[in-house]
């Protein structure tokens, strides 16, 4: 699977979401580690390890502008 780029209406880049080991990670425009989800489990944590909610909720751990 191949980094899917998230931008805003304007064509800002927001983010990244790209594959790590058998999970998925979300970074922000700068690189900076949001979230990951693992499918296994079906569960979205934050970069501190918090339970967001169950399901790929990764898009959520991005800012809206």
């Amino acid at each position: 699977m191949a980094d899917q780029e998230l931008r805003d209406r304007s064509g800002k880049l927001l983010g990244k979401i790209r594959p790590s080991g058998s999970k998925l990670e979300i970074r922000n425009a700068s690189g900076m580690i949001r979230g990951t989800y693992d499918p296994m489990r079906d569960e979205t944590r934050d970069s501190s390890g918090r339970l967001i909610g169950r399901g790929n909720l990764l898009a959520t751990l991005l800012p809206r502008f």
